[in-house]
């Protein structure tokens, strides 16, 4: 996969915040070397975020986010702070820009007070220090640059990285669940629903960290599954199937071979796990008229028989016996109020990051709401989750 292709989700967020004319936008054409986004002495000149894919070094791929200035006015200008918070909710660090000359006020502190409340790493960027002639503050996270000048913009880049450096945890998809020679079948359906001439990207994903850990993938249909089996000369060790063919699948495979899903194991990959599995369980206690969100975490065209809002409804009511109502969500939009809900079923989360994923998660669960996955609530509704679980020694005992 070229640099050029890491999904974005893959890739380091950096969300750039702060007033009206702060030049946040001048810093990001001097941070990347290109007129990124339009630079003007006209206060609130950047009005929606404004998101740029790029290889920058020494940090690789990143996601770079321009946003609207945090003291825009009017009721067009709170909808548009809103906007640039909700760009806070998925960075893997911030910039903080604030006018050297004028200095930090208290648009700047509560952006500020959000970062650290939620854990995210920030720098103060002090900009346009070629207008500043007082003393600098000295601080870790504090530097002084000029977007005009170039400045410390070298400098900028190196703690941006020296920033996110102890953030690298090794995460993988599962390739810890095998060992170099391994086999892992992916079974792949290939329906009205499956994009035309590609894999979708979990699946895509699954394969190149199968392949960095050594192992084989071999993939099929569900239709095929059977002879893909009795054709391999080493039983696989492992079955990764896509959820929706989960229960046709788990009546093929041999007990001995673990199986599981792509959307379990990017609820591992993404740290939500433990909370989805236990959250499940909700589903036991599912009245008439109880509300259930379900949330997707990208946009796309629905189809007739759509997992989110055709087969899961009717799944969950089949399961339940009751009728709850079922309210939805997708791409970047997630309830503000998860307290309506006595269920939230999210998908897998392969198009949005892992910050991301863990707000939401995290949200629900300061609301009391259990919150579970789509593969999980899956295999939990058609009897199969125990197993689907079976290679993970730490959720095994939850169940």
């Amino acid at each position: 996969m070229s640099l050029n292709a890491v999904p974005s989700s893959e890739r380091i967020h950096i969300g750039i915040f702060g007033r009206r004319n702060a030049g946040k936008s001048s810093l990001i054409n001097a941070i990347t070397g290109q007129q990124l986004a339009v630079v003007s002495d006209i206060a609130g000149t950047t009005t929606d975020p404004v998101s740029k894919a790029m290889e920058l070094l020494p940090l690789g791929p990143v996601l770079i986010t321009d946003t609207a200035g945090l003291d825009d006015e009017g009721e067009l200008g709170g909808l548009r702070v809103e906007k640039s918070l909700r760009v806070l909710l998925k960075s893997d660090i911030a910039l903080v820009v604030i006018d050297a000359a004028e200095g930090e006020d208290k648009y700047d502190r509560e952006v500020i007070s959000k970062l650290e409340e939620r854990k995210i790493p920030y720098i103060k960027v002090y900009n346009k220090t070629d207008l500043f002639s007082g003393e600098p503050q000295t601080a870790e996270n504090v530097i002084y640059v000029s977007a005009v000048t170039g400045e410390n913009i070298h400098e900028l880049k190196e703690l941006i990285a020296k920033q996110l450096s102890s953030d690298g945890h090794g995460r993988r998809i599962c390739a810890d669940l095998i060992s170099p020679g391994d086999t892992a079948v992916l079974v792949v359906p290939i329906d009205s629903a499956a994009p035309k001439g590609r894999l979708i990207l979990p699946q895509q994903q699954t394969i190149r960290d199968i392949l960095e850990a050594g192992a084989i993938a071999a993939v099929c249909r569900e239709t095929e599954l059977e002879n893909t089996l009795s054709s391999l000369s080493v039983k696989p060790r492992l079955v990764i199937t896509d959820s929706q063919a989960f229960e046709k699948v788990s009546a093929i495979v041999p007990e001995d071979i673990l199986l599981t899903s792509f959307s379990i194991l990017f609820a591992r990959y993404k740290g939500g796990l433990e909370q989805a599995v236990k959250g499940v369980t909700a589903l036991d206690k599912i009245k008439d008229g109880d509300k259930i969100l379900i949330s997707e975490g990208c946009t796309h065209h629905r189809q007739c028989d759509d997992i989110g809002t055709v087969k899961l409804p009717r799944w969950i009511k089949k399961y339940t016996g009751k009728e709850p109502v079922f309210e939805f969500t997708s791409g970047g939009e997630f309830t503000k109020e998860p307290e309506k809900y006595s269920l939230i079923v999210h998908c897998g989360g392969c198009m949005l990051n892992e910050r991301e994923i863990q707000y939401r998660m995290s949200f629900a669960k300061s609301k009391g709401v259990p919150m579970t996955n789509y593969g999980i609530a899956i295999a939990f509704m058609h009897g199969i989750l125990k197993r689907a679980v079976q290679p993970f020694e730490n959720i095994r005992s939850l169940l």
